[in-house]
């Protein structure tokens, strides 16, 4: 009797699936024997699968480096997730809010502002900033952004307000400088939870209506800093030039100052030694003083006188015209010539002739 025959009660012999029949099919056998061959209790099996994998997911939380995490425990503030895996109570019980803490904003505005000496400038104000505290950044305030917005447009406001035209126009660094302390300060006071990385003032510029007298002045005050720096750039050459001729003069004076004192000094103490010579030997002193005194004159002098007072040579002054200047002459080279008529013969060519005798001019 077959095995399918209406009315016959052969569920015992019926064909089953071998074990070994497909890979696919021993994998959906095995997951229908798990969970009841899909009965009632397969699908509570199946719910509660599905519940373990989300409360997994949920529970688990994963932060980026240039992020913090905010935990809120039934939106209370908990604590602060650090970058990284971290993990949490499932929601509704707590739930993370992401917030950039490393990523740098920035805020740039135009304003008008009145200075002190009642000029209108406009100021262009740039200022970079990052959250510091994510816990007072999501609920210090109500915007933090706009609460810094505000802030920088006031601070600027008394800065300005406290400087003349001439500072902002030229001298910004400064006041960008003190405008940054205060605006931190108020973002502090505000618990805002941001920082203030760099606060610049690019440009400030006077209104359209009044550029051309601006631009005037700014062109009269480059000519004078263009003058003020030639000056002192020939004040810095003819300074040190000054300096050094009268430190020149200076040591020259005391050269002399020094060598005069020495050369007295000296003379008096040859006049005492010449005394005490004088007075042992009056004769010979006042013999051998005349002859030094003659030596010296003759030195430099120009002339040679002979020996018998009748010849005469002349030599050239330092310095005349057609000769050039002269070296020194030694005392050696100066020494007297005798010159008497037996030295000079008629062919001589080199000396001038004796003078004629009182019987020869008679003749």
């Amino acid at each position: 009797m077959a095995w399918n025959t209406p009315g016959s009660n052969n569920s015992g012999n019926r064909p089953t699936r071998s074990p070994s029949g497909g890979g696919f099919d021993a994998v959906l056998d095995a997951i229908r024997n798990l969970f009841g061959g899909g009965g009632a209790g397969g699908i509570g099996r199946w719910l509660l699968l599905l519940f373990g994998l989300w409360l997994v997911f949920n529970c688990f939380v994963l932060i980026a480096e240039t992020q913090r995490g905010v935990v809120l425990r039934f939106g209370q503030f908990s604590r602060v997730l650090q970058p990284g895996p971290s993990l949490k109570l499932p929601w509704p019980i707590e739930t993370v809010e992401k917030v950039d803490a490393t990523r740098i904003r920035t805020m740039t505005n135009n304003v008008p502002v009145l200075t002190s000496d009642e000029n209108i400038v406009h100021v262009e104000i740039n200022v970079q900033y990052q959250v510091s505290d994510p816990r007072l950044y999501k609920f210090g305030t109500r915007d933090a952004d706009e609460v810094l917005r505000q802030a920088a447009l006031s601070t600027m406001r008394e800065q300005v307000g406290r400087s003349t035209l001439d500072t902002v126009l030229g001298a910004r660094n400064a006041l960008a400088v003190s405008s940054r302390e205060q605006l931190q300060a108020s973002l502090d006071a505000y618990r805002t939870g941001l920082l203030v990385t760099e606060l610049n003032l690019p440009n400030a510029r006077p209104p359209e209506q009044v550029k051309p007298a601006f631009d005037d002045v700014n062109s009269a005050q480059q000519e004078r800093e263009r003058l003020i720096s030639e000056a002192r750039a020939y004040a810095a050459k003819v300074v040190p030039e000054a300096r050094g001729k009268a430190a020149q003069v200076r040591t020259a004076a005391e050269g002399y100052k020094t060598a005069t004192v020495a050369r007295a000094e000296g003379d008096a103490e040859r006049f005492s030694l010449l005394v005490d010579e004088y007075a042992r030997a009056p004769e010979v002193t006042r013999k051998r003083l005349w002859l030094e005194t003659v030596q010296q004159v003759l030195g430099q002098n120009q002339k040679i006188i002979g020996g018998d007072s009748r010849q005469l040579i002349y030599t050239p002054m330092r310095g005349s015209a057609g000769t050039g200047s002269t070296p020194p002459v030694s005392p050696e080279a100066l020494a007297p010539v005798v010159s008497t008529p037996e030295s000079t013969g008629r062919g001589s060519r080199t000396s001038r002739e004796s003078r004629p005798t009182g019987r020869e001019e008679g003749r």
